[in-house]
């Protein structure tokens, strides 16, 4: 019998790359399937701001006329220019169980990767840190946060056994609203951190949606830090996401903090609607939009997206003040449980903060590297 040969082609059928993943999933119940018309938007080379720094290819694997697997090659200017780096990432990988179909998606990447004068490979990127980031490797009992990564746990050994090393873990701490409130340590850090710096909070304002995203930008641009693998985005980058978000936001659990008037931070928490996603199929419209305000008290988790302050009010446990608001707020509208997600392995601070909130690592995801 003649052996089938897998032919790996570049794909500009957006839908087709898109859609491939229910093939991989099919009848896994934890698995939340993406809004199609939102993961167009993010693989548009010609309409995601995240492209006018970054190039990607993409590419599907065929075997017997069916595909089998694809991969995105991508070049990320921005993250080698903040960290003076030389490598291409690897993203949006899906695979069936074989290890000859990996391989060969592996090497097109790989190959588009070094033709573009870079040195290594580093992913899983889609398309980069700051979407969805890293493999999940513990965890595979529950369906991902808004915004996290998913996969079958098999994908860690088609990865290791290409070569892959790993560069970083990221993780992922539960939070339950019951025991953070109730935190003797964090009402006690939080109300000696709110009387010493006079450290004031107010919820968003959206009839001021505007002005309010200008006060997000000032705060992540001052307190953003060249941690491991974090690049800042541009304004065009954080409008589009704002965009996304708008419709997603409770404004009683996006706070802004001020000391004497002058804002110093912000933290961003969203829903976990990706409860309410999971029924969708991938598709937003004709009538599954509306889910989203109809269904969106009944759900009970949500994510701390990101907590931001500005550097020189940094160490103060205003920390501490933002978690423990956010904890009341939230218990107010039914949330009783929280994600904080993702912090790097080696992040001390996020870690201990994660633990002063009674958080508990329940997932760990993976970023993999190999060199050339």
């Amino acid at each position: 019998m003649n052996k089938i040969s897998i032919e790996i082609v570049p794909q500009s059928d957006i839908k087709k790359f898109i859609k491939f993943a229910w093939k991989i999933y099919k009848g896994d119940q934890y698995w939340v399937p993406p809004l199609i018309m939102e993961k167009k938007n993010i693989l548009n080379t010609q309409k995601n701001p995240f492209f006018k720094r970054a190039e990607m290819e993409l590419y599907m694997a065929k075997r017997d006329g069916e595909y089998v697997g694809r991969i995105a090659a991508i070049k990320n200017d921005t993250h080698n220019e903040i960290h003076s780096e030389n490598i291409g990432f690897f993203g949006f990988f899906e695979c069936i169980n074989d290890q000859e179909v990996a391989n060969l998606l592996f090497d097109t990447a790989k190959e588009w990767i070094k033709n573009k004068g870079l040195d290594a490979m580093r992913g899983p990127a889609s398309p980069s840190s700051n979407d969805e980031y890293g493999l999940l490797i513990e965890g595979f009992d529950d369906s991902p946060r808004l915004m996290m990564t998913y996969n079958p746990s098999y994908y860690m050994d088609l990865i290791d056994n290409y070569g892959f090393k790993k560069a970083k873990d990221l993780y992922a701490y539960r939070i339950d609203n019951n025991k953070l409130v109730e935190s003797e340590k964090l009402v006690r850090v939080s109300d000696i951190a709110k009387r010493r710096s006079k450290f004031e909070i107010r919820p968003m304002n959206m009839k001021e949606f505007k002005s309010e995203l200008e006060n997000v930008k000032y705060v992540y641009n001052k307190a953003w830090a060249p941690n491991w693998g974090f690049i800042p985005m541009t304004e065009e980058e954080i409008d589009a996401l704002a965009k996304d978000l708008k419709p997603l936001i409770e404004p009683s659990i996006v706070l802004f903090g001020y000391i004497e008037g002058n804002l110093v931070g912000f933290v961003l928490v969203i829903r976990d609607y990706n409860q309410i996603f999971k029924n969708f199929n991938g598709k937003l419209f004709p009538f599954n939009f509306i889910k989203i305000f109809t269904q969106r008290k009944k759900v009970p988790w949500a994510r701390i997206l990101t907590l931001g302050i500005i550097p020189e009010y940094q160490k103060r446990g205003l920390d501490g003040v933002f978690y423990y608001e956010v904890a009341n707020r939230a218990k107010e509208i039914g949330i009783i449980i929280g994600e904080a997600s993702w912090v790097l392995e080696d992040n001390e601070m996020m870690k201990r903060g994660a633990e002063v909130m009674n958080g508990v690592l329940y997932k760990k995801y993976r970023v993999y590297q190999l060199d050339f």
